[in-house]
């Protein structure tokens, strides 16, 4: 297993995590444990969880599994996030002062911890001022309930106004950005992975397989059916069915990753994985592992090497439509110069 920096931090982590939204919705208690004996035997440190999932039920099953496996307990980096409902009243989201406090005790009761080694926030709040986010977290920091922060799902001025907000204080810096991103979501090239590597922070992606599309196991106009995310919801999230069925572009890069999947004689999954694994700013690619096979499977892209070919090829048939400006390539090129003079 490769190890990599948390962001601008000392800390190691894998280079691949294992995310645990399905702990408690798509896999059970003892399928969960046995996912994380095996990501543990197979060298990885890293575990992403969040207060959402399955209402609190992920964080409490890694707490279980952490309380019976003391020898891995302190090998492990856990991480989990706040900012989401976990009760109907006005204050049981969002990340003000108010609810992070109470959010964050909760999250370490369920893991039954005294401190997780990174906090992230979910989302960005539009009603709390970033200050007084910063300021928790900071405080958090300094009490050590948290060893480090991040944030999941901010746009590259949230994450640079947050960035700088931090160091004009003298607060705790963060350390890392969770973006969604895979060969079929690519978006976050233009503004957000500039600002992360601006500000020095670790990308986290999740649903790197672009929601399973991206593992072949779906097949052109032929609705999925069966145990499979869009086989049990056609109409699932940002991946439906419908939209990406529809677009030639999917099926052109779901080929592709194919194509070198057969070069390699490996699965489709682990060749996504991989090119996401090699971005630029990218710290630990999160698994989203249902099945102890499927982590099986998606573990063998960390010994994966892609050649330049084959990712210049990937990433060429992938390339994101843009709008002219302000990301097309004369704009690109406005906002770019040769050192030695001229056009």
């Amino acid at each position: 297993m490769e190890y990599r920096t948390l962001g601008r931090s000392g800390a190691a982590v894998s280079a691949f995590a294992l995310g645990t939204m399905t702990f408690g919705a798509e896999a059970d208690e003892p399928t969960s444990h046995a996912l994380l004996d095996d990501y543990a035997a197979a060298g990885g440190n890293f575990l992403d969880t969040a207060d959402v999932y399955s209402r609190g039920t992920s964080e409490e099953i890694i707490g279980r599994w952490l309380a019976a496996n003391p020898e891995r307990r302190d090998q492990m980096v856990i991480a989990t996030k706040g900012r989401f409902p976990m009760g109907e009243g006005p204050n049981d989201l969002g990340t003000s002062r108010r609810h992070l406090r109470t959010a964050l005790d909760a999250s370490l009761r369920r893991l039954g911890v005294d401190h997780v080694d990174l906090y992230q926030m979910h989302a960005w709040d539009p009603h709390t001022p970033i200050e007084e986010t910063l300021r928790f977290l900071d405080d958090a920091v300094s009490a050590g309930k948290i060893g480090y922060y991040g944030f999941s799902n901010f746009l590259g001025w949230q994450i640079t106004k947050a960035a700088y907000e931090a160091k004009a204080h003298g607060w705790a810096a963060p350390v890392t950005l969770q973006p969604q991103y895979s060969l079929l979501v690519r978006g976050i090239e233009s503004e957000i992975v500039p600002a992360a590597l601006d500000a020095g922070l670790g990308l986290l992606p999740w649903s790197p397989l672009g929601g399973g599309w991206l593992s072949g196991k779906y097949q052109r106009d032929t609705q999925p059916t069966g145990a499979t995310r869009l086989g049990e919801n056609p109409q699932r999230g940002m991946e439906a069915w419908g939209p990406r069925n529809a677009r030639e572009k999917t099926w052109e890069v779901i080929e592709a990753v194919a194509s070198v999947a057969g070069e390699h004689g490996v699965s489709s999954a682990q060749v996504a994985l991989r090119w996401v694994a090699d971005q630029p700013a990218v710290t630990s690619v999160i698994l989203g592992a249902r099945t102890r096979e499927q982590l099986a499977d998606n573990l063998k892209a960390a010994d994966l090497q892609l050649s330049a070919e084959q990712s210049a090829e990937l990433t060429k048939v992938s390339e994101p439509e843009l709008d002219i400006y302000p990301y097309g390539g004369r704009a690109i090129e406005q906002r770019s110069r040769k050192i030695e003079g001229g056009r």
